[in-house]
């Protein structure tokens, strides 16, 4: 590596790392980009729901994208991936450290670590609806997909996208095999997908009934313990129990912070960002240091404005490196909800410009393929 080049380490190499990446190396010529990421595959999340209920659907190759394959068209000197996990940063001395035992020195750093669910980390049967943080994508969903398409009896927790979305898959594959599957999707909320409009949430109800799945609203799973045999008895906050052959939480996401200072992070464990989106001290003054995506204290955790997070990190960093030139950029992510939530390929829900979209439109433009077919150019691998 030339001492002219301004080192760029960037952690994560998902829907907010990929791209910033991928802008810095198209624009500046005396950039070195490092990508650190457990995994060397970019999983496609966005098609979990379907990946997950109908094994069929999509080859391994379209949701797992080798992350190098992404990145062959630049220099060794410019470009370079390291798979591992990040287990600890030095800001004093400038550097980060993989699997605790290579430092990597950085000019400018970027958090983009992301989220997980508790699914996705369980200790028995994990379902993965983010990218797992060791390399073993394939093994999991394929356990994943045996564990639901064996299953006759499914509780889902939680009525939030993924969990309706899931639902829907789950109840329509059964459908389509003629094999008769119980699925209850329980909802701590008075009604279903509750971030949207209430014609949304109905509208999702309608079609979730249709595919026969029970829907228990305003309650919470209080415990959920499997027994020896492999079947779960399920407590509600009403005192209800359900038995369930496979029990899949969907609320909450965790973020993959433990790699990071303690100061730079607010009370639930995410990195405190400012408007430009430099991760903020101790003493809430900005660090040389920027985090995009799910990592950051900005609530709307969603594929589209890690994006936009992603774009105003890289002009940032470009105005760093190349002053006037580039013009800083700040961000903000709004309030208003853009959503499409299928339940299953025949239709949907969801709420866009602050209206709730037609069940066809989400049926073409959603339910079609998950976008499973745009994950090669968000990637950069097209």
């Amino acid at each position: 590596m030339t001492s002219s080049k301004t080192t760029v380490v960037i952690i994560g190499a998902s829907f907010a790392g990929v791209p910033i990446a991928h802008s810095l190396l198209k624009e500046v010529t005396t950039v070195k980009v490092i990508l650190i990421n457990p995994s060397p595959t970019f999983y496609f999340s966005i098609a979990g729901p379907r990946i997950m209920a109908k094994p069929a659907a999509f080859r391994p190759e379209q949701y797992l994208i080798p992350i190098e394959s992404a990145f062959k068209k630049y220099s060794s000197e410019s470009f370079k991936f390291v798979q591992g996990r990040v287990t600890a940063i030095s800001p004093e001395d400038k550097s980060v450290m993989v699997d605790g035992q290579t430092a990597i020195q950085f000019d400018h750093l970027v958090i983009a670590a992301g989220s997980t669910t508790a699914s996705t980390t369980r200790s028995d049967i994990p379902i993965p609806f983010k990218q797992s943080n060791t390399d073993n994508m394939s093994t999991l969903i394929n356990n994943a997909q045996q564990a639901i398409s064996s299953a006759s009896q499914i509780v889902i927790a939680g009525a939030g996208p993924i969990g309706v979305e899931l639902a829907g898959e789950i109840a329509e594959a059964a459908q389509d095999q003629g094999k008769p599957v119980k699925i209850t999707l329980v909802s701590a909320s008075d009604r279903v997908l509750p971030m949207l409009k209430k014609s949304g949430s109905k509208a999702a109800e309608s079609l979730l009934t249709q595919k026969n799945v029970a829907i228990i609203t305003s309650n919470k799973v209080t415990d959920a313990v499997r027994s020896t045999n492999g079947t779960w008895n399920i407590s509600l906050s009403n005192g209800q129990q359900l038995a369930a052959d496979l029990y899949i939480p969907t609320t909450g996401l965790v973020p993959n912070n433990s790699f990071i200072p303690q100061q730079w992070l607010d009370t639930d464990g995410w990195v405190k960002v400012d408007r430009e989106l430099r991760v903020q001290g101790g003493q809430n003054a900005p660090l040389p240091i920027y985090a995009a995506g799910d990592i950051t204290n900005n609530s709307m955790r969603l594929s589209f404005k890690a994006a936009e997070q992603a774009a105003v990190v890289a002009a940032n960093i470009k105005n760093d490196i190349l002053g006037s030139k580039y013009k800083r950029r700040v961000y903000d992510q709004g309030d208003s909800i853009m959503m499409m939530v299928p339940v299953g390929a025949s239709g949907g829900t969801g709420q866009l410009f602050g209206m709730t979209t037609w069940s066809f439109m989400v049926k073409a433009i959603k339910g079609k393929d998950f976008f499973v077919s745009k994950a090669p150019s968000i990637i950069g691998a097209s």
